[in-house]
């Protein structure tokens, strides 16, 4: 039997990159996936991918800034597929500033997205998985939660996903509702790979990772697939960290 066999999982950020590839694995593991993002074309692409590959998966555009657009697809997913199972908060955006090159603007829209988003979303799937008799919520934080690194406004907001994770695992841990935190560290996703193109910068981030390699997106989805699975059944409130070993140092 596949790992979600019954499952029906909403993903944000979706359309490509990490979130794709959690996508195409749950769809793969037997799961019904709905795939949400504000990129309409690589999201329907990425549905008509699934569905020749045998999966069930739809698109649907949501702005995860704004409670009307994950209401809608909460409602849409529960009349398509009958409940939600899993949600993965994956959605986020990478801004490389310090504190004093941080705009007010700037810090706005990184802790809109990332931070904002994040409890739109739980917030907005928490009563239908109360309906499902619980669920499992996935919210893709940082090793910047964890350590102290020089974007300022993208490590304050994943220090805020770390922090509500554990709030929600609180709050509905005797409904059923699990809900964990996963910590990439230096994945070549598109938004990391901008800032490795330069060799000696490359050079220098490998230095500091114990493995002496960079992550994939496969490496932190199969992490999010155990999470989402029952497998992970006893487990709440927690930090999957996936880096190599860079915060062991």
């Amino acid at each position: 039997m596949a790992r979600l066999d019954g499952k029906v999982a909403i993903i944000s950020g979706g359309s490509k990159g990490q979130g794709a590839a959690e996508a195409k694995l749950f769809a793969e593991e037997g799961a019904k996936v709905v795939i949400t993002d504000i990129l309409d074309e690589e999201g329907k692409a990425l549905e008509s991918e699934i569905v020749a590959s045998g999966g069930i998966a739809s698109f649907f555009h949501v702005d995860v800034t704004r409670s009307s657009d994950w209401n809608d697809v909460v409602s849409f997913t529960q009349e398509a597929y009958g409940e939600i199972n899993i949600l993965v908060n994956n959605a986020g955006i990478l801004l490389r500033k310090s504190v004093e090159e941080t705009t007010v603007e700037e810090w706005d829209r990184v802790n809109d997205i990332n931070s904002k988003g994040v409890f739109l979303g739980t917030k907005a799937v928490i009563p239908a998985m109360r309906s499902a008799g619980g669920g499992s919520i996935v919210n893709i934080s940082s090793v910047a939660a964890l350590i102290g690194i020089s974007p300022a406004a993208y490590t304050a907001s994943k220090g805020s996903v770390r922090l509500l994770t554990k709030s929600t695992a609180v709050q509905y841990g005797p409904e059923g509702i699990r809900c964990n935190s996963v910590h990439p560290g230096w994945v070549e996703t598109d938004m990391i790979k901008e800032a490795l193109s330069d060799s000696d910068i490359r050079k220098e981030r490998l230095q500091v990772v114990p493995l002496q390699m960079f992550g994939s997106v496969m490496d932190v989805a199969y992490g999010v697939l155990y999470l989402a699975s029952d497998e992970s059944r006893y487990v709440t409130g927690s930090e999957l960290v996936i880096d190599g070993g860079v915060i062991a140092k």
